[in-house]
């Protein structure tokens, strides 16, 4: 049925020959906005920017069909007959629902319910732009069917061509003959030439029959079928496999990954894998999304391994790995989170794992934990347990289950007063059949710290002081001595500091320096703990935030005897204009006024009157440039104990970047250098290398070297990476990664490279391209 009102006009427009669907959403790169340039490389050449469909028009013919929508036509000409055909010529315009479509002429059958378009054609809904020499839409679901066509699809930034696109629905299609790619206009990288191709937007994803992959128009690769995503969401099918060298010999692996998206709150990957030497090995990921949190589970098992058979005889081949991860929000204050990892043996991370989260640890940690969390109350209970996989730590130096680990901390102030009560109770367990003496305690331990403070604070500085009694029970078994026995300290301190400051120009820049002065002085009387088993207990790193910590040890085993005072300064220079800080130096020194006297292991003690001078350095001079500088220097013996100086370079788009490193600890005689970089070779080449040299031993720790090319529609990696084994040897192996943007990639080269080289995740993140809606023109530039 037609609508009454029919608009004319006096000319027809001119036939031509159809521009092609990506030549017309096509922005060269020069064209763009200054916001979008910033996010498109530049060597990509431009981008594409669909404009806002156009909104319904007063003066349109109306036909209504079949399905219930009407279809709205509008034409410079229009001749009608009773009852038979509609003919429009000159820019002819059609719409229903959110499909669009234009071309010259048209003509509508009012008896089949044809519209046959005809000239150059192009039609438009959302994320897809179609244009051909001829179409024909039907009244049946308002179908819509071009020949000799060409596509795009905005989302997966893919164009290609085809012998005959047919619209099955506003958000279907079906492709004879297409020829597609991600590349942009003028070039094909690669290509996808499929024989039919079925597009689905509702569920994102594409199949496609008969698949031959193409190189610069080269048949490399031919596929029956294959199933690709259109946009981000999730699928189930097979992604891209990954391969690379094994540790074993000089073989390789291949893994086969399956993504299951079984719903939208949980989802599976199940990895089969080939690994020379040692056979078929699986992996399994589960990812579970409930109302109060996300649980990961992954797990790893081989039936029989012939490598590890070999070199273990008498010993199962059956080897396997798990590691499971939690974190829930109760609410109310309640929450909870897990992470247990365990496996078969103690080579099972170096010898397989590629998946889990447990990669070289000496100990595999199994924590779980509820807390609770309010103004003034934090409770936590625990179950904390390890497995030690590094067979060269002795029974002795393993660490202590906590079975369980219960904390409540209290809290409340008035005015310029605090009080304070953290309570601790643990049941410390391990095997310790072949231990003896206090190696062998177990037991409980109950600790508690209440505290009442004081302090002050304004603009010229704080001041404040407090007192704390340091008070643990003992029940211990398995040791020859009494089960129970306690352990009182009181504490006393005193902290206060000023601020000062001044303002001054240098050039057109407007800059704040401080000078910030600061006394710390704490008091604790000796007590006798030598008979004390240490279950968690360790001696503090000295640096500089610890000139201010109230006791040199972490834990409840041992509490130190202190009487010194710490003197500290600290100037810090502010860029005002640009907000941040350009420039902080500190420095501080520990003097006692009598020995320190309470040991862990021997260490701890000192009969030093003063302590090493301990200070660091921290300079941005640019927004993309920084040098820290942390260490301690020996006045006495004019020396430096230790330090730690990194610097840190990359260009705003990070195709440069440049890190230095350098490690020394006189105790451990330990003296590393690290140095990474990323260089750009050209606009799409890059260099990437790492080299970790240790200075004590004069040999190499460690190496990486690859090199990476990055286009608009594909990228590849190339790594090779020597590292230290637990043997203190080093192995070898060659990663390789590449991804066809649109379709997914191969390998775990740029994994590897994340984790060696700082900044590498800013760096990949600054160069994915802009989303569909970034690059969407604005709402007052629509499809005529």
């Amino acid at each position: 049925m037609l609508a009454a009102s029919i608009t004319l006009a006096c000319v027809s427009a001119q036939a031509q020959e159809p521009r092609s669907a990506a030549a017309i959403d096509w922005v060269e790169w020069e064209q763009l906005p200054p916001e979008l340039q910033e996010k498109v490389p530049a060597y990509c050449g431009g981008a594409y920017r669909p404009p806002a469909l156009e909104s319904s028009s007063a003066n349109d013919v109306s036909v209504e069909e079949s399905d219930g929508r009407p279809v709205h036509i509008t034409s410079r000409e229009a001749r009608y007959r009773m009852d038979k055909t509609l003919d429009l010529s000159g820019d002819v315009r059609v719409r229903q629902g959110e499909l669009r479509a234009r071309s010259d002429r048209a003509q509508y059958n009012q008896g089949s319910g044809m519209l046959n378009l005809s000239g150059s054609v192009v039609s438009r809904a959302n994320g897809v732009l179609l244009t051909g020499n001829e179409a024909e839409a039907s009244d049946e679901g308002g179908s819509l069917t071009l020949n000799t066509a060409r596509f795009l699809l905005h989302d997966a930034h893919m164009r290609g061509s085809a012998g005959r696109i047919k619209r099955t629905g506003e958000e279907a299609m079906r492709i004879d003959q297409a020829v597609m790619t991600t590349c942009q206009p003028g070039r094909n990288d690669w290509s996808l030439a499929a024989s039919g191709v079925d597009l689905d937007q509702a569920s994102g994803f594409g199949t496609a029959r008969n698949v031959r992959l193409r190189v610069k128009d080269v048949p490399v690769l031919y596929v029956p079928w294959i199933r690709f995503p259109i946009d981000d969401r999730r699928h189930t099918g097979f992604l891209y496999p990954t391969f690379g060298s094994s540790n074993t010999g000089s073989g390789l692996f291949v893994a086969t990954p399956f993504y299951m998206n079984l719903a939208p709150h949980y989802d599976a990957t199940y990895t089969p894998q080939y690994i020379h030497g040692r056979g078929y090995f699986s992996e399994l990921e589960t990812r579970y999304l409930s109302r109060f949190g996300q649980t990961d589970v992954q797990l790893g098992f081989i039936d029989s391994d012939s490598e590890f058979e070999s070199e273990n005889p008498g010993m199962d081949g059956k080897r396997w790995g798990l590691d499971v991860t939690s974190d829930a929000d109760f609410g109310g204050g309640w929450r909870g989170d897990l992470d247990y990892a365990a496996v078969s043996d103690d080579d099972y991370s170096s010898d397989l794992n590629r998946t889990l989260d447990i990669q070289q640890n000496t100990h595999l940690r199994r924590d779980g934990r509820l807390r609770y969390s309010q103004p003034g109350v934090n409770f936590s209970a625990a179950l904390r347990g390890f497995q030690t996989i590094d067979p060269a730590i002795p029974e002795a130096s393993r660490p202590y289950n906590q079975l369980p680990r219960l904390q409540l901390d209290l809290n409340t102030s008035s005015g310029n007063w605090y009080a304070a009560q953290d309570t601790e109770y643990n049941y410390f367990w391990r095997e310790n059949g072949d231990l003896q003496g206090e190696a062998a305690a177990i037991g409980h331990r109950l600790r508690t710290r209440p505290e009442v403070g004081w302090e002050l604070r304004g603009l010229p500085g704080f001041v404040g002081t407090s007192v704390m009694l340091d008070h643990t029970q003992y029940q211990l078994d398995d040791i020859e001595r009494d089960e129970r026995f306690s352990r009182s300290v009181p504490f006393a301190d005193v902290d206060a500091g000023l601020y000062f400051d001044r303002f001054f120009d240098v050039g057109d820049s407007f800059y704040n320096q401080t000078l910030e002065p600061r006394l710390y002085y704490v008091y604790s009387p000796e007590r006798e703990q030598d008979n004390i088993p240490v279950f968690d207990t360790r001696l503090n790193s000295f640096n500089f935030n610890q000139l201010f910590a109230r006791d040199r040890f972490v834990g409840g085993d041992r509490v130190g005897d202190n009487n010194r005072l710490t003197t500290a300064l600290t100037s810090r220079v502010y860029d005002m204009d640009a907000g941040i800080e350009r420039a902080r130096v500190s420095l501080g020194q520990i003097h006692r006024f009598q020995d320190e006297e309470v040991a862990l292991n021997g260490a701890g003690t000192t009969e030093e009157r003063r302590s090493p001078y301990a200070g660091e350095l921290v300079l941005r001079p640019l927004e993309t440039m920084d040098l820290r500088v942390t260490g301690q220097w020996d006045a006495d013996e004019r020396e430096t104990v230790r330090g730690r100086s990194q610097f840190r370079f990359h260009t705003s788009d990070y195709r440069y970047l440049f890190n230095a490193g350098h490690t020394y600890d006189a105790d451990t005689d330990l003296e590393q250098s690290d140095v990474s970089t990323v260089l750009a070779l050209g606009e799409q080449t890059s260099l990437i290398g790492r080299w970790l040299y240790d200075m004590e031993n004069r040999e190499t720790a460690g190496t990486l070297l690859g090199l990476e090319y990055s286009s608009c529609c594909w990228n590849l990696q190339l790594v090779a990476q020597r590292y230290r084994t637990r043997d203190e040897g080093l192995d070898t192996r060659f990663l390789f990664q590449i991804q066809l943007l649109g379709l997914g990639g191969s390998g775990d080269a740029q994994d590897t490279a994340r984790d060696a080289i700082p900044g590498f995740d800013q760096r990949t993140a600054i160069r994915e391209r802009p989303t569909p809606e970034q690059l969407r023109r604005p709402a007052q530039e629509r499809w005529p």
